[in-house]
């Protein structure tokens, strides 16, 4: 017996029910449709809907009405499982609550193997998109963002940071240099590809990969930096805030107790015999401890908000062009504004007598400005390179390098930034600095306009070639974080599943997905090929009613 799906049911129903509509015999249409007359029968009786509306089951009996509810059902699966972070059972309680599971099958088993399909369906066309994308890529010089989570397992995770294109995620045994560097071997096999540069924490094992297996650059990541002054002054500062708080209220009581003396005394008829207490120099030695308080509470305060300044100066500083001007900071430049904030974090830790193990924070921390300043030299060597490479008037490559760059730059930090002030500060900076570039009489003007692109698509690599920050990774591992704790084990196929969604449908407010920015072109929506190779929902069972329970106390017969 030929096993009919439920499209082809639907498609052959419908022409029964056209063709009986005319007045052909049921046996006639049945032998015209291949099907024993029974069947015929059985198609043609209404199907008990439930509390759903009457127009609904008739659509859903068509073959769009079932194209549509097979469209639903993947959906709630694509969007619940893999982007919500929630189970199987949630989407059968949708089905529940949305009145579907009157035309799908609700059970946990069904959608079980129905969601199983779906991740492997999501993995099988992430594969063969890569590898079409892979086909004719123009060779890229690339930055990779690494860091690693814990599920308890070791989860590594490799971003490139421009695209937000995830190399690698894979479950490790360890997190050694040698395990980094197969884990990256395996992300950019087929990639046309070369690792320059590389992102991370301070772990030996990271730089040891970076470094001596890639060969590329390593960058210091500045939040871990940031991160160490803070522990470093933070919590201490904060006490010494709380505790000249404390003083200046206790010093304040201690004030209004003599003062209150002071009046009770006046306030007594008779007043007693004899001289009266020294109220006055009892109550300006209260005032004058009050005010040695509130200064002491205004220079905690004070070296509390110095150390948030200069957490954020160093935020602020650390950029291959400074963000007042646009111009190039030079290395000596950079490494003098460090050594400032160093001065002034050591002359704070001094004022507040910070413990020893803050100051080794803050040594901690200072013994990366070498590094910081070995990055800003590879941008600029590199960025030099680049524009040499390109054989360029010596007017159109100043431009490049003194305005065109920067700009682009600019445009970058003010579009990471969270406050408008300086988001909207840099971008007029960055129009200032690409205005002159747009006179007709610019050299740039004379250049055939596919050279203009070509130049400004040089010059956009160039701007994204200092990272500073694995942020995007860390904003990775809590989502994985999420998914994890709602199932408390992600499968490899799981995970190869949401590196997938990840990758090639997530899109930027510019409607583009990572894949399309890594790889500079288009693909096929990854919903609607997945929707294409999913098998269609089941209907649902018929229920079988479930004999009551007897009572536990129901007496034996004799």
């Amino acid at each position: 017996m030929k096993h009919r799906s439920r499209l082809e049911r639907a498609e052959q129903r419908g022409a029964a029910v056209a063709r009986l509509a005319t007045g052909q015999p049921q046996r006639h249409v049945a032998a015209e449709l291949g099907v024993a007359r029974s069947t015929l029968q059985d198609w043609c009786k209404p199907t008990p809907v439930g509390a759903a509306p009457a127009v609904l089951a008739a659509f859903v009996a068509t073959p769009e009405g079932v194209q549509w509810l097979h469209q639903v059902v993947v959906a709630a699966h694509f969007v619940i499982t893999l982007h919500g972070g929630a189970g199987v059972r949630m989407v059968c309680e949708f089905l529940k609550l949305s009145g579907l599971s009157a035309f799908v099958g609700a059970s946990y088993g069904t959608h079980q193997a129905l969601n199983a399909a779906l991740e492997e369906m999501v993995v099988a066309v992430a594969r063969e998109q890569r590898a079409a994308l892979a086909v004719g890529m123009p060779h890229r010089a690339i930055t990779a963002c690494e860091d690693e989570t814990f599920h308890p397992q070791i989860l590594l995770v490799m971003l490139e940071p421009v695209s937000n294109f995830l190399l690698r995620e894979q479950y490790a045994a360890d997190r050694t240099a040698a395990t980094w560097t197969q884990a990256l071997r395996a992300g950019l096999d087929g990639l046309n590809v070369t690792v320059i540069q590389g992102t991370s924490d301070e772990a030996t094992a990271l730089r040891r990969h970076i470094q001596t297996d890639c060969a590329a650059h390593h960058s210091p990541d500045l939040f871990h930096v940031q991160q160490e002054v803070s522990k470093g002054t933070s919590l201490h500062l904060v006490r010494h805030v709380k505790q000249a708080g404390a003083s200046v209220a206790a010093a304040q009581t201690s004030l209004d107790a003599e003062r209150a003396t002071a009046q009770a005394y006046d306030a007594q008829s008779p007043r007693p015999r004899g001289r009266p207490p020294a109220f006055a120099p009892r109550i300006e030695a209260a005032l004058a401890v009050v005010v040695q308080a509130e200064a002491d509470q205004v220079q905690a305060q004070a070296r509390q908000a110095e150390a948030r300044e200069l957490v954020r100066e160093l935020g602020t500083l650390y950029h291959p062009y400074e963000l007042e001007q646009g111009q190039a900071q030079p290395v000596a430049r950079i490494a003098q504004r460090f050594a400032d904030v160093w001065t002034r974090l050591q002359q704070l830790a001094d004022a507040a007598d910070l413990p020893t193990r803050a100051r080794e924070r803050l040594a901690k921390a200072q013994r990366l400005t070498i590094q910081f300043l070995a990055t800003i030299t590879f941008f600029f060597a590199t960025v030099q390179a680049k524009v040499e490479a390109l054989n360029l008037p010596p007017a159109v490559e100043l431009a490049l390098l003194t305005q065109l760059i920067p700009a682009l730059y600019l445009e970058r930090v003010a579009n990471r930034s969270t406050l408008a002030e300086p988001r909207h500060r840099l971008h007029a900076l960055s129009r200032q600095l690409l205005e002159p570039l747009r006179q007709r009489d610019h050299p740039l003007q004379a250049l055939p306009e596919a050279e203009r692109a070509r130049l400004e698509q040089v010059a956009g690599d160039c701007a994204d070639l200092f990272q500073r920050s694995s942020s995007s990774v860390e904003g990775r591992n809590g989502q994985l974080s999420l998914h994890h704790h709602g199932r408390h084990r992600l499968s490899d196929r799981k995970l190869e599943a949401l590196t997938a969604v990840h990758n090639f449908h997530l899109r930027r407010p510019d409607g583009t997905t990572a894949a399309e920015r890594f790889f500079g072109r288009a693909h096929e929506t990854l919903f609607a090929q997945v929707l294409q190779r999913m098998p269609l929902p089941p209907p649902p069972a018929r229920r079988r009613p479930r004999p009551p329970k007897p009572p536990a106390l129901l007496p034996v017969a004799a």
